[in-house]
């Protein structure tokens, strides 16, 4: 099922139905173990009435946390790996990315305070003083505050290149600021967890015409979901829940980087696309 926030109510989709919940708190609603059962006793109470066959509209989309911080997983992929120790190259860095990927303990790192989060059809943002930057698509997890991933989400870590490549301590500034992260466009809780072949699928348009496209199975990280989060709840507790996005497996080609105006699209099976415009 899918959980959409809107101004108005909370919102699942199920089974062809839209079932609306206004005046609960988004926070309590989906901060539960077990989520996927609470949400079926949900609906089961739910008023007829507040049953209608039709789906949420993208403009009434808002962004899926409301406390949640997000975090970030780095050097999931032997692709992030790769363009990691290519891009820290000329400051002799590359080689801490080599032995992240290979080491016992992943790279974990704080991404967004949930009021600088953009929803799906927001605008994005790039730095005005960098000169390299890419979108990732990432499978996103929502774990809940006892350490549980309960459900999904996609999310797009934008990043500064050029910065992170300059030296690996300039990673916060590269990764986190205003229109960095984007989530949506809600939050799917399925009754399985999701399935490892699950596709990602990641386009970019400039004036309508595609520049960028490709496509990875989730099946591809070298690290598993349950590793990263508990590696995320090590020493750190979450009272709401927290986001954490598992690291991106496509990269766009060295010669590229975002334009203001362009369109990006992320699509992963079964939670839908996340689509956003970039801005400066």
């Amino acid at each position: 099922m899918h959980i959409y926030r809107t101004p108005e109510s909370i919102v699942i989709n199920f089974s062809g139905k839209a079932y609306f919940f206004p005046d609960r708190d988004w926070d309590s609603f989906i901060n539960r173990q077990f989520l996927y059962s609470c949400l079926l006793e949900e609906i089961d109470n739910c008023a007829a009435d507040q049953q209608m066959e039709r789906e949420v509209l993208p403009e009434a989309r808002l962004v899926p946390l409301n406390s949640q911080e997000v975090w970030a997983s780095g050097v999931t992929y032997l692709r992030s790996r790769e363009a990691r120790i290519e891009e820290a190259k000329d400051a002799k860095g590359g080689d801490f990315y080599s032995r992240v990927y290979d080491a016992d303990r992943p790279e974990l790192f704080f991404k967004s305070a949930p009021y600088r989060v953009i929803g799906d059809g927001g605008a994005v943002r790039i730095r005005k003083d960098s000169a390299w930057n890419v979108p990732e698509p990432e499978l996103t997890l929502f774990i809940c505050s006892e350490g549980s991933i309960e459900g999904y989400s996609i999310g797009n870590d934008m990043s500064s290149r050029d910065i992170e490549g300059e030296n690996p301590l300039y990673l916060p500034q590269a990764k986190s600021y205003d229109g960095a992260a984007a989530i949506g466009p809600c939050l799917y809780v399925p009754e399985n967890p999701i399935d490892p072949d699950t596709k990602i699928s990641l386009s970019i348009k400039r004036d309508h015409v595609e520049l960028f496209s490709d496509a990875i199975l989730l099946s591809k990280m070298k690290r598993t979901l349950k590793e990263l989060s508990t590696y995320l709840f090590l020493e750190m507790s979450f009272p709401h829940g927290v986001y954490l996005m598992t690291g991106t497996g496509i990269v766009p080609s060295d010669n590229f980087t975002l334009a203001i105006g362009d369109t990006i699209s992320i699509t992963i099976d079964g939670i839908g696309t996340l689509t956003n415009t970039v801005t400066q």
